[in-house]
């Protein structure tokens, strides 16, 4: 399953945007509203749960310098990896893009299809404000 988010402008340089979102704390600032429980357990990863959701470890799995952050699922149970690609727009602008990849049979996939596109679209939402 792959599902993208809509690409949001962001006004600040690419390096700082790209500074924010590699300090992983940060992300809590990014959650959507329905946010229940945000910790980080150490430098490479946080855990997060939403509203009615379960627990959801991520650790950080690939950086590309100022262009990409791949986070992925801590668990094998539920393999997934959640990715943001930078594009500088120019010196003061950037354009930001998550992406959640995931192999999950038919029904799981029909099942979070749904609440997976509204978080990523929450938090590129979010990410545009910062």
């Amino acid at each position: 399953m792959n599902i993208e988010s809509e690409k949001r402008t962001v006004s600040k340089n690419i390096k700082e945007v790209y500074a924010f979102i590699t300090e992983l704390k940060n992300f809590e600032k990014l959650m959507p509203e329905s946010i229940d429980k945000f910790e980080v357990i150490d430098e490479n990863t946080f855990l997060f749960a939403l509203k009615g959701m379960p627990q959801i470890v991520l650790k950080r799995k690939e950086e590309q310098a100022y262009n990409k952050l791949v986070l992925g699922a801590a668990s094998d149970k539920l393999p997934f990896t959640l990715t943001a690609n930078l594009l500088e727009i120019s010196e003061s602008e950037t354009e930001v893009g998550l992406t959640f990849e995931g192999e999950f049979n038919a029904m799981m996939a029909m099942m979070i299809k749904n609440p997976i596109t509204n978080f990523i679209g929450a938090l590129t939402e979010n990410l545009s404000k910062i």
